[in-house]
């Protein structure tokens, strides 16, 4: 009886772990829910600096009044365009919608808005990341819902579509209003 050699066992016991590994990946029930430190806390502090002349956002404006939204963007952002639409929705029904323009050219920016139009109350540039870093921001676009307090209540990575303001958004806003 020849017998195996150690060696000609590594490569399936590899494999096999590797597609253990795999099927384990594919149970998740979204890829995209990403863990949020901040959820549930004080939002973090904003620190922009102005885009043209859009009115600039400052801390004030996330700390009172009701509910309102936190958008990070950028014009090399083909998602964000995708979620634009919807955006221009939520302000045509009063949400306030505030922008961080995310490691974008100004001109890019202003371009993109002037296209489209804003949905933004006031809008900041991020330049380097660091208030995206702050906030946790894995890519663009990135939302969050602000309650009257401050706090963070929701924490949306990618675009936000129809079917994600039905099923994930509005939700947190009925329960809130």
């Amino acid at each position: 009886m020849a017998r195996v050699s150690p060696l000609m066992l590594a490569p399936p016991l590899i494999f096999a772990g590797l597609a253990a590994l795999f099927l384990l990946g594919l149970g998740r029930d979204n890829p995209n829910e990403l863990p949020s430190a901040i959820q549930g806390k004080p939002a973090p502090a904003v620190v922009v600096e102005p885009l043209a002349d859009w009115e600039l956002l400052e801390d004030a404006d996330l700390r009172g009044g009701s509910v309102k939204i936190l958008n990070f963007w950028a014009s090399w952002c083909a998602p964000c365009r995708v979620e634009h639409p919807t955006l221009m929705q939520l302000a045509e029904e009063g949400i306030p919608i505030y922008g961080v323009n995310y490691k974008d050219n100004a001109t890019n920016a202003v371009g993109f808005l002037d296209e489209l139009g804003t949905p933004y109350t006031a809008i900041g540039t991020d330049l380097d990341g660091r208030m995206a870093l702050d906030w946790g921001v894995y890519g663009v676009p990135e939302t969050y819902l602000i309650d009257g307090q401050g706090r963070v209540l929701l924490r949306f990575p990618g675009p936000v579509t129809q079917r994600v303001l039905s099923e994930t958004i509005r939700p947190v806003l009925d329960a809130v209003q």
